[in-house]
């Protein structure tokens, strides 16, 4: 994992890594019943302390998503269930699962927009307008709205460049169930120089509604993304 200087909103190093172990699991490249490098091989791959990589595999077990087996090593699970933070990112990077990050570019309160569906009762939303990399590429513009009545107010500080992260952290719920449509659909105006791609150019096109554990639907969100970079992957099993 190439290590970068950590910006605001970072997530902590043991957290990114196991995200990519766990994108590593789901887009099946490492097999159920497979064992893992050893720790100093996976530590020495990440960049990392062996204590730290500890905390990422610790991370994965609780996720069900490994099993160490005492004096062996530690092994993937045969039939993984998703419930790391990005579990709903569907992005892949054309060479592999790639770790997600993402910049935050704006957060506003505004008016939610119209002919959008229903997400919830308030007739505001935060509007967070990012940019995503996959293993540090730009890959993606997205805008997300999240329903006004978890919050007050939301400032740039308190925003993880996880959001799932942010809503469970901060707003106390969690994303359990998503529906998306795909289509292609041209860069919007705000695009930004360092995506490859130029407002009104055309693109891969995710509109996303996300329900609440509440069972509500409380989020909304448009993603833009470079399909010479990235492209949509969805795994039934």
């Amino acid at each position: 994992m190439t290590q970068t200087t950590p910006h605001s909103g970072s997530l902590p190093a043991y957290v990114q890594i196991s995200e990519v172990i766990a994108r590593r699991i789901h887009a099946g490249q490492l097999l159920g019943g497979e064992r893992l490098p050893t720790e100093r091989t996976m530590a020495a791959e990440f960049g990392v302390a062996v204590g730290t990589l500890r905390k990422a595999l610790h991370m994965l077990q609780k996720q069900g998503l490994i099993q160490p087996k005492h004096g062996s090593g530690n092994y993937v699970n045969s039939s993984p269930q998703a419930s790391n933070l990005y579990s709903f990112f569907r992005l892949e990077s054309l060479i592999g699962a790639g770790l997600p990050t993402a910049e935050l570019l704006t957060v506003d309160r505004l008016p939610k927009p119209q002919k959008t569906p229903y997400f919830g009762p308030d007739t505001h939303g935060f509007r967070f307008r990012r940019l995503r990399y996959l293993d540090h590429h730009p890959a993606a513009l997205e805008e997300i709205w999240l329903d006004g009545s978890v919050a007050t107010s939301v400032g740039r500080h308190e925003v993880s460049e996880s959001l799932y992260h942010t809503y469970q952290t901060r707003f106390g719920f969690w994303i359990v169930r998503a529906e998306d449509h795909v289509t292609f659909a041209p860069v919007p105006y705000w695009g930004i120089d360092q995506f490859g791609l130029r407002p009104g150019d055309t693109a891969g096109y995710v509109e996303r509604i996300a329900w609440a554990n509440t069972g509500k639907p409380l989020e909304f969100s448009r993603n833009w993304y470079d399909p010479n970079v990235a492209r949509y992957v969805a795994r039934i099993k």
